[in-house]
């Protein structure tokens, strides 16, 4: 479904929405790829992940893709997250550059480096 460039990337996100629109619709899964159930695969897809670090140390997760099994239970979680992400934003009409970009712009202003840096504090919604 995906092929690889030259160094080694599936292509751009646009290229990546597309070939999931059209894996869908070849299978004719759009009528089962609702908002609901793609953010409820995407929620079973993030657990899964969760899951291959639970147990883990903070190091131990930080060094997992040193270990060949390990690592590649959890970049095969990451795609499968990756892929009912973009398909969910695909279906609700969503830029998800756009969508980070602007988050990204609001936690600026919500935490600027002078008052953020080195704290785990929440802001308050404003």
């Amino acid at each position: 479904m995906v092929s690889r460039t030259e160094e080694g990337s599936a292509g751009s996100l646009t290229q990546l929405t597309e070939q999931l629109r059209q894996f869908a619709e070849e299978r004719e899964w759009q009528q089962f790829h609702t908002p609901k159930n793609l953010a409820m695969a995407l929620s079973g897809e993030v657990g899964e992940l969760l899951a291959e670090l639970q147990w883990l140390t903070p190091e131990q997760a930080a060094q997992v893709m040193t270990d060949p099994e390990a690592g590649a239970r959890v970049r095969a979680e990451i795609g499968d997250v990756m892929i009912y992400l973009v398909r969910l934003a695909d279906v609700l009409g969503i830029d998800l550059v756009t969508a980070a970009t602007d988050k990204m712009a609001d936690s600026a202003r919500r935490y600027p480096v002078e008052s953020a840096r080195g704290s785990a504090a929440k802001a308050r919604r404003s």
